[in-house]
C-alpha cells in the first residue's frame, strides 16, 4: 500500500481471566484479537465484519488506545501508539476518533448537545472560546441538524438524531481517521440508510479514511473500498470489496455471504444459506491450527496442524486458508 496512514502490526489484545479477591488465581486467557496485520490508506473506507464476539469492537478500541495492547503495534502516521505516553496519546486523539455502536450509552445524558460538541473543542483548543458557538452550529448543520437544538439533552432526541451528534462529536476535531463500530445497528432501517449516506458523504467531503465495523455484509458492501473479514480474533480474507462479496475465496466468508437476504422473492426462494455446524469456538481455548476448523466442510488433516499465514491470492486478495484453490 502506497501510502498508509494507520498501520496495524500483529497486534493482539488478551484479557487475563482470575478468580478470587485477595489471593488471585488465574484461571486463563482470552484472545479477543490475536495477530492482526492492516493497513489502511488515506481516504479509504475499510470494512470489518464477523459474526458477534469475533473481536471487532476489542480490536476498535485496541486501536484508539482505549483498551491496553497484549503486542504488536499500532502506527499512526508513523507514530507508535502502543509506546507512547498519555500525552503523545493525547495528541493524536485530534486524528483519530470513534463513532460508538449505542449513542445513548455514548453521550452524557447530564449535558446539552452544545456542551457534548463544545468539550473537544475547548479541550483540544482547536478555536477560541467566543468562536465555539458558531462552530457547533456549524457541526450540528454538517450533520443534519438545527443549531436551534444545542441546548437540548441526549433524552430529547430520536435515535438516529442521537446517532448525528455523536457523529458531529467525532467530527469536532477534524479527524483523519473515524473508527464507526456498529454505527446503525441500534436504529429503525428506514434510518440506517440515512446515516450510511451521511457517513459516506462526509468521507468524501473531508478526505476522511473510515474503519466501518459491522456483522451485516449487506451494509458493508454498500460503502467500503475493501473488507476485511474476521473470525475468532483473526483476519481470515481481506480483498476489495466488489471481490469479496462477489467471489469470496474463504469457506467463512462464503457462509457470511450466503446469509445476505434478496429484495427479489424468486432470488431469496432459491438462494443457497450455508449453515455452519456447531457454535465458534472460546476465545479462552481457541483451537490448534486454523481457527475455523471445527466448523469448515472443506477440513482436513493439515488445516489442524498449523495456524496458516495470510496468503496472497487473485485481484490484491490475501486469505489465511492453506486449500485456497482448491475449494
Amino acid at each position: 500500500m502506497p501510502d498508509p496512514i494507520l498501520e496495524l502490526r500483529d497486534v493482539k489484545t488478551h484479557f487475563p481471566v482470575t478468580h478470587g479477591f485477595i489471593f488471585k488465581r488465574h484461571l486463563g486467557t482470552v484472545k479477543a484479537v490475536d495477530g492482526v496485520t492492516l493497513s489502511i490508506e488515506r481516504g479509504e473506507v475499510l470494512g470489518l465484519v464477523g459474526e458477534s464476539g469475533c473481536g471487532k469492537s476489542t480490536l476498535a478500541r485496541t486501536i484508539m488506545q482505549l483498551v491496553p495492547t497484549t503486542a504488536g503495534a499500532v502506527v499512526l502516521e508513523g507514530k507508535n501508539l502502543t509506546t507512547g505516553t498519555l500525552a503523545e496519546v493525547h495528541d493524536v486523539r485530534r486524528d483519530l476518533q470513534m463513532v460508538f455502536q449505542d449513542p445513548y450509552a455514548s453521550l452524557n445524558p447530564r449535558i446539552t448537545v452544545f456542551d457534548t460538541l463544545a468539550e473537544p473543542l475547548l479541550v483540544h483548543k482547536v478555536c477560541p472560546a467566543a468562536d465555539v458557538p458558531a462552530r457547533v452550529a456549524e457541526l450540528m448543520q454538517l450533520v443534519g441538524l438545527s443549531p436551534r437544538f444545542m441546548q437540548k439533552y441526549p433524552h430529547e432526541f430520536s435515535g438516529g438524531q442521537r446517532q448525528r451528534i455523536a457523529i458531529a462529536r467525532a467530527l469536532a476535531l477534524e479527524p483523519k481517521i473515524i473508527i464507526a463500530d456498529e454505527p446503525v445497528s441500534a436504529l429503525d432501517v428506514s434510518i440506517q440508510a440515512q446515516i450510511l449516506n451521511l457517513i459516506s458523504q462526509l468521507c468524501r467531503k473531508m478526505n476522511l479514511s473510515l474503519i466501518f465495523i459491522a456483522h451485516d455484509l449487506s451494509v458493508v458492501k454498500h460503502i467500503s473500498d475493501r473488507i476485511a473479514v474476521m473470525y475468532l480474533g483473526k483476519i481470515v480474507e481481506l480483498g476489495p470489496a466488489v471481490e469479496v462479496i462477489e467471489r469470496p475465496l474463504h469457506p467463512y466468508t462464503r457462509a457470511l455471504i450466503s446469509a445476505i437476504p434478496t429484495a427479489n422473492p424468486d432470488a431469496e426462494r432459491s438462494r443457497q444459506r450455508i449453515v455452519l455446524p456447531g457454535d465458534p469456538p472460546s476465545p479462552m481455548n481457541p483451537p490448534a491450527g486454523c481457527s475455523f476448523h471445527p466448523r469448515c466442510p472443506y477440513v482436513q488433516e493439515k488445516c489442524k496442524a498449523a495456524v496458516p499465514p495470510l496468503i496472497p491470492g487473485d485481484h490484491n486478495r490475501t486469505v489465511a486458508c492453506v486449500r485456497i484453490g482448491e475449494i
